[in-house]
């Protein structure tokens, strides 16, 4: 008699179980087999109290690599990672590939938050080398979420949703950040969903306001044009900071109705100024990886009926770098249809001097941390100047941020800056007070708006 050896598959379902819980792209498993591995080791954990941990780690930059160099690309970069954790993974530990370029992992004998995050420093510097794509390399950082149980959940789902959240705090921290979940981390999420829901009800309400600063003339101190900055007060939460709710609006996807009602509200407001002022304008990270961004900004401009050459919008370096391709693209898309381009915060990126090169500004904004040193500091005082010379060889256009006293901006103008902005010449103020600023401080206002009027 013959047939199968009880409790065995014959090879042909071996192979197809194989199959289901294999990536075929790197050969690791894949989120099948870590579900069936995660809950084994949760059964058998049950008696035995010792903790584990479960960790995700996501390629930062991923997606820029596969869409510059191709699919194939992507492919041999993956399959690079796949080698290295699996050769570097504690005995014991499994590696899988979890989707896309985010890998898991199953760490049996790490039992608390200091050696979680002592093998995510070590899994990131394996990962920080440069990948081989045989004409070129190319360089990456991960960012890492791990999660401990039974402190963090005690099954699959919450073990692996603990993992995710603790990973997307380190996306949002920035580049190759490590994150151990924790109460304190999950609360803070929590509020920045509260957060969240706040301000798309207050953009749905027209609740959030723009406020403007002016940027004046350092020869004659005469007003020239004003930055439009977002200002949210909400009934329950009080005064919000743009720092908090511009980066949160970028984060969970919807700047661009946010920027939009933005500038909506302020080219509005630009309608009552005198028509050789400028409206300034910040554009977000996501906006220039975005295609739809130009013809967004021009429909906009358009229904308001401003001139759409009144308009600069400031774009930071730290935003141009996400998709520098694409950046590219849309600031010529930009200044092709007559918008002025600013580089914003110049000198606190990594490479601002090969941005002025690669990329074509109309006006360069120096960042505060050298204007608020100019008077005590040779450094930053030689460091402004240098800019500034540079800017004029260059024949752009340079504005001074956060001038705060007297003594600040004596000292630029002897430097020979151009054009300036701070509280020392005006705190930001909505548009009503604008007016008021107008009418006491720009010396032609009154003409001006005489003259549009007998126009109109």
């Amino acid at each position: 008699m013959t047939g199968s050896i009880p409790g065995t598959l014959p090879a042909s379902q071996n192979e197809l179980q194989a199959m289901a819980y294999t990536d075929p792209l790197t050969g690791l498993g894949n989120r099948y087999r870590l579900k069936d591995k995660l809950r084994q080791l949760i059964a058998e954990r049950s008696a035995d109290p010792a903790p584990f941990t479960v960790g995700i780690a996501n390629l930062d930059g991923f997606k820029p690599i596969n869409d510059l160099f191709g699919p194939s690309a992507g492919d041999q970069i993956l399959c690079q990672v796949a080698h290295r954790l699996k050769a570097c993974i504690p005995d014991g530990a499994t590696v899988i590939r979890y989707e896309g370029d985010e890998f898991a992992f199953l760490l049996p004998l790490i039992f608390e938050r200091r050696s979680a995050e002592k093998i995510g420093m070590m899994l990131k510097e394996v990962l920080s080398a440069p990948y081989d794509l045989g004409d070129r390399n190319v360089r990456l950082s991960a960012s890492f979420g791990f999660a401990i149980h039974p402190f963090a959940g005690e099954t699959y789902e919450d073990l692996i949703k603990s993992a995710e959240t603790a990973l997307y705090r380190s996306k949002r921290r920035g580049r190759g950040q490590i994150t151990v979940y924790s109460t304190e981390i999950a609360e803070q999420m929590k509020r920045a969903t509260q957060l969240e829901q706040a301000l798309r009800n207050a953009i749905i309400a027209n609740e959030v306001d723009v406020h403007f600063q002016p940027i004046v003339n350092l020869a004659n101190d005469q007003v020239v044009g004003f930055e439009a900055l977002a200002r949210w007060i909400d009934k329950d939460l009080g005064f919000v900071s743009p720092s908090t709710f511009v980066p949160l609006a970028e984060e969970r996807g919807f700047i661009d109705a946010l920027s939009e009602t933005l500038l909506r509200k302020a080219a509005e407001a630009a309608l009552s100024w005198p028509k050789e002022l400028f409206l300034s304008f910040n554009l977000s990270s996501a906006q220039l990886i975005d295609p739809s961004t130009t013809p967004n900004i021009v429909s906009i401009i358009n229904r308001t009926g401003l001139d759409i050459s009144r308009l600069e919008l400031e774009i930071t370096e730290t935003a141009m770098m996400t998709d520098p391709d694409t950046a590219h693209r849309i600031i010529s898309e930009l200044r092709a249809s007559g918008i002025r381009i600013s580089l914003d915060d110049f000198g606190t990126g990594q490479s601002s001097l090969s941005r002025l090169r690669d990329f074509t500004f109309d006006k360069v904004k120096i960042d505060r941390a050298f204007v608020s040193r100019i008077t005590t500091d040779s450094a930053s005082e030689h460091i402004v100047k240098a800019i500034i010379t540079m800017c004029e060889g260059l024949n752009l256009e340079v504005v001074a941020e956060g001038i705060e006293d007297f003594a600040e901006a004596l000292k630029l103008k002897a430097l020979g800056c151009g054009m300036g902005q701070g509280y020392f010449y005006g705190r930001p103020v909505d548009t009503e007070k604008t007016l008021a600023y107008l009418s006491e401080k720009y010396l032609d206002y009154e003409a001006v708006e005489a003259s549009q009027s007998e126009d109109a």
